[in-house]
């Protein structure tokens, strides 16, 4: 078992606390996540995304409608296509599975049709939400039950740039949107990607209401600690993390595709009222 203080340490770059508590497995696996973007191209066993897809339905669902579904890709000529529709992101044709998380309101849809009842809630942008949350919660489960086999896992947020591409690849019907995909697998003993430091807690945890002026200290700090982690890993990054995010969002090059998802949302049947 990892020794929870240099966990800690490759989390936040130091050391934040001390406070003692009963180190489990679970922590473990949850502190020491890492995106991992070089896989082996061995299969996973047999009944093992069974497994995964059981944890993801354990997370919790708004009013249990659960709203959210997954699709499993395996074949390598479908991979290579969300491959290219994500940036051409490599990680997606090496991993054996490539998972596409869905916000899925078209069950419900077809339910409500079927008994001859109306469906106008899905009009309205707060269910969508809901199945948002409902497939992210769900698929952070997933993600913690198939590192906590020994397996890998990298988020791809870029499908959502060629939504309607993914859409009739997939064969998704109304009221049932992409929204990322998640490559699982073995990773490659080559290729050992460091634990990111995260921001301090005093930037992200607050006590009773939100503080946002005392944050500057935590971030500065936190910069410094990027730096230091970029030289670590010889990344060649020439700005520190405030400058770097703050440049993502000053401009709209980096939504690309996604800056069109009202649109987008629209041509997929949600009339975000």
């Amino acid at each position: 078992m990892t020794n929870p203080t240099e966990l800690l340490r490759s989390r936040y770059g130091e050391i934040p606390f001390n406070y003692e508590i009963d180190w489990n497995d679970s922590l473990e696996t949850l502190l020491a996540h890492r995106s991992v973007r070089s896989y082996l191209s061995d299969p996973l066993p047999p009944g093992t995304l069974e497994w995964i897809v059981a944890a993801a339905q354990s997370a919790p669902s708004s009013a249990n409608m659960q709203t959210w579904s997954v699709v499993a890709i395996e074949d390598q000529e479908r991979k290579t296509e969300l491959c290219k529709l994500a940036n051409n992101q490599a990680a997606i044709n090496q991993a054996p599975v490539f998972l596409v998380w869905l916000a899925d309101l078209g069950r419900l849809a077809h339910i409500a049709d079927s008994r001859g009842l109306p469906h106008v809630a899905l009009d309205y942008t707060e269910l969508l939400v809901k199945a948002i949350v409902d497939a992210s919660v769900a698929a952070q489960n997933a993600t913690v039950a198939a590192e906590s086999i020994g397996l890998g896992t990298v988020y791809m947020g870029a499908i959502r740039k060629s939504t309607q591409e993914v859409a009739t690849l997939l064969n998704l019907p109304p009221f049932v949107f992409p929204i990322f995909g998640l490559c699982v697998g073995y990773p490659n003993p080559e290729v050992q990607p460091a634990i990111k430091p995260r921001l301090p807690q005093s930037a992200v945890f607050h006590r009773e209401t939100y503080k946002l002026a005392e944050q500057d200290d935590a971030i500065a700090h936190y910069n410094d600690i990027m730096k230091e982690f970029y030289t670590e890993q010889k990344m060649n990054v020439a700005v520190d993390w405030s400058q770097h995010s703050a440049e993502r969002i000053a401009t709209l090059d980096y939504l690309k595709g996604c800056k069109y998802l009202r649109k987008t949302l629209n041509n997929f049947g949600f009339k975000l009222l």
